[in-house]
């Protein structure tokens, strides 16, 4: 009944692609069953025009730059890398050495044994392999063959840039001959469309990618096996005619799809020599340009509300844009050019000042370009190559240019100018069409406010997040989003990583805001909506509510001063006489040490600075164990950290402040509720050393003064008022 239903809502180009699919792998299926397929390199000759099988490597050393390196920079890039930093060559051995010895980093998991050869259909994680079956039969998602992401991760191949990038580094053949053994391995196991390295169309393009990589790689040297050469050609045709017939236009229309056009269109602009090349870029270059408008919000952040994501899609359109220059496409250049700039102005933004991204919505641990050993969270190498391929070095942050960013270039930049300014353009962006408010200090505080709807499509990367928040102070993380850590092995573990409490918001009666059904799909969600984002004298003010608790709304206003004083102050609005139990909740990034204090509490960092928090909610602490307490710095890990919570009991409506801010003093903390006729008003003052913050709050607007008070004079905390603004107890 459900397939019927799904089908009656397709339209008539939706219908007749699922049947081409569909014929398409009936035939297939046939095929396979009556011989089993094999790879067939004496079919080169049929796929090349203008080059000869037998001079391959003369042929990629002697043609134009069609790739942003090109075999012939190999002396060139070691010679300006090294004298820009000595020590590269010695870090590229260290990261590919244990590669030849059969270890590889994959996600968030180290050192994984994968052996010699390698077991390319076995998740070496968990121990478990994935039956060779034709293609479009694998169950990819049941954990009983293995976490797929750890899987694919492995049958990406990008671990072959790390050992191209160390052969150009030191010369050392060895790594060179890793690559052309693990090819020769892969196409050994992999027959085509048989297995699960066949069955993600975005598998396969991430592999073309690497393959096209090694090809400019391996040219470099002289004496690699001109038949070499062939059978990748041959491997790469097969895999791109297979992602050309199967793209991801009803099944992930995300950056799923994204990934399978760009493959489709830098191999068919680098690679003119294959035959199919003309068919790809005109499908890969059609789907990117069209997907601008349907994937890329007006203000730049990428529909799947993902900062992970987000940076694929920036880093997807850089090199598309890279492509269109190189190969001379001027009719795309224009396109990928502006949304690049759209993409990364955003992903700036996100990113506090040392160039890391949030974890917001889903993070699945890969990365485009994994050259360097970099965490997938750095943003710096893609947001410096945007910097360079769109001329604007405010981009890049604190204006450096990383490694990662001469072998996507193919030169060493220059050194910019003139250093930008660390905080980029205003101190407050909003981002209507994304839902997300930033506010940041000329100190390096730096604040992303949720205030969106959730997700994409089915919400397959969103979480449950509503006016959560994530806070850096001085330019330390201190607030921030726990991650994601699995996305299939463990269900309970999925939905607590994206649920409500594993978020820097609020809690009540211990509801979760959107409801999940499944990995990648939500029962219910909630909807989160900006009411005011303004500047004044001292800071900046934020408010937002959302609908997740209803008949009850929560609503959230944040005030950043202008020295680096955090107010959050949390609204429950409602009526009736129900007690309802609040929590909220503030997870803190793993350099955070926690210490109980006389008024909230005390946040020691590995580097002796220091931060107080005070509530006007009970506040306690807890890391590890059941409640919470954990994070996923990247897809894979789970990590014991410190989660703060402040809870609280009362009727709604009803109020919890929080106020955070540095120094060994704890700020005082006095708070008034009263209601009037056109509504509830709220009175916040918090006295620091020296200085008095007056806050009035009536629903989503603010009135804030301060003044110069004596340093002998401390305002403390009354009890928390009630709804009628009489002090409880």
């Amino acid at each position: 009944m459900g397939m019927l239903a799904r089908a009656l809502r397709m339209d008539r180009r939706e219908l007749a692609f699922r049947a081409r699919v569909a014929s398409r792998q009936a035939a297939q299926r046939v095929s396979v069953a009556i011989r089993t397929p094999k790879w067939d390199s004496a079919g080169i000759d049929g796929l090349l025009a203008g080059a000869d099988r037998r001079r391959l490597g003369s042929h990629f050393r002697s043609r134009c730059r069609l790739f942003p390196v090109h075999p012939t920079d190999a002396a060139r890039l070691r010679a300006a890398m090294l004298e820009r930093d000595p020590a590269a060559s010695d870090h590229a051995r260290q990261l590919a050495d244990p590669i030849l010895a059969g270890r590889l980093d994959i996600l968030g998991y180290r050192n994984v044994a994968v052996g010699s050869p390698i077991n390319w259909h076995r998740d070496p994680v968990h121990d478990r392999t994935a039956p060779i079956h034709f293609w479009a039969t694998v169950r990819y998602l049941d954990p009983a063959i293995g976490d797929h992401k750890v899987t694919w991760e492995l049958n990406r191949h990008q671990h072959w840039l790390v050992l191209g990038r160390a052969a150009w580094l030191t010369g050392d053949v060895r790594y060179r001959d890793a690559i052309v053994t693990q090819l020769r391995d892969w196409l050994a196991q992999n027959p085509p469309l048989m297995g699960i390295n066949w069955a993600s169309m975005l598998e396969l393009a991430f592999r073309s990618l690497s393959w096209l990589w090694a090809l400019q790689f391996c040219a470099a040297f002289d004496d690699t096996p001109d038949d070499w050469f062939a059978e990748l050609l041959v491997g790469l045709d097969a895999q791109l005619r297979h992602v050309h017939g199967n793209l991801s236009y009803y099944f992930s229309p995300n950056t799923h799809l994204l990934g399978e056009a760009l493959a489709l269109y830098v191999a068919g602009r680098s690679l003119p020599e294959l035959t199919q090349a003309t068919d790809w870029v005109r499908t890969g270059r059609r789907v990117l340009i069209d997907e601008i408008d349907r994937q890329v919000h007006a203000d730049g952040g990428h529909a799947e509300l993902s900062a992970h994501y987000h940076r694929y899609a920036l880093d997807f359109y850089l090199l598309a844009l890279s492509i269109a220059r190189l190969t001379g496409d001027t009719g795309a250049e224009g396109r990928f050019e502006e949304v690049s700039r759209r993409l990364a102005r955003y992903a700036r933004a996100l990113a506090d000042d040392s160039g890391r991204l949030p974890l917001i919505g889903d993070d699945d641990g890969g990365q485009l370009f994994p050259i360097c050993g970099r965490d997938p969270a750095d943003a710096r190498p893609s947001l410096a190559w945007a910097a360079a391929l769109l001329g604007d070095p405010a981009l890049a942050p604190d204006g450096a240019a990383p490694e990662e960013v001469s072998w996507l270039l193919g030169r060493v930049p220059d050194p910019p100018t003139d250093t930008p300014a660390s905080a980029p353009g205003p101190l407050i962006l909003v981002f209507p069409d994304s839902g997300y408010v930033v506010a940041r200090t000329l100190r390096r505080d730096h604040v992303v406010f949720d205030v969106g709807r959730h997700g994409f499509l089915n919400g397959g990367h969103a979480h449950a997040d509503a006016l959560s928040l994530v806070v850096s102070v001085g330019g330390r993380a201190v607030l921030i989003d726990p991650g994601t850590s699995t996305y299939t092995m463990d269900a309970a573990l999925r939905d607590r990583m994206r649920g409500s409490g594993s978020h820097n918001t609020l809690l009540v009666d211990g509801r979760q805001q959107s409801e999940p059904s499944g990995p990648f799909h939500w029962r219910r969600t909630a909807g989160a909506q900006l009411a005011r984002a303004d500047t004044h004298p001292h800071g900046t003010w934020m408010s937002a509510a959302h609908d997740g608790y209803s008949p009850l709304v929560h609503r959230r206003g944040v005030f950043l001063s202008d020295d680096g004083l955090l107010l959050i102050v949390d609204a429950v609005d409602g009526d009736g006489d129900v007690l309802h139990t609040a929590e909220v909740r503030w997870h803190l990034e793993p350099s955070w040490e926690y210490q109980r204090a006389m008024r909230g509490a005390r946040l020691i960092h590995s580097s002796h600075a220091e931060l107080r928090v005070s509530s006007t909610a009970t506040l306690h602490a807890v890391k590890g164990g059941e409640g919470g307490g954990w994070c996923a710095p990247v897809y894979g890990q789970l990590r014991p950290t410190w989660m703060l919570l402040g809870t609280h009991r009362a009727p709604a409506p009803f109020e919890i402040v929080t106020a955070l801010c540095e120094g060994s003093v704890p700020p005082s903390l006095a708070v008034r509720a009263a209601d009037s006729e056109d509504g509830r008003r709220l009175t916040i003052t918090i006295g620091r050393e020296g200085r008095a913050d007056v806050f009035e709050i009536h629903g989503h607007e603010l009135r804030h003064h301060s003044r110069t008070v004596a340093p002998s004079v401390h305002l403390h905390a009354p009890a928390a008022a009630s709804p009628a603004g009489r002090p409880r107890g």
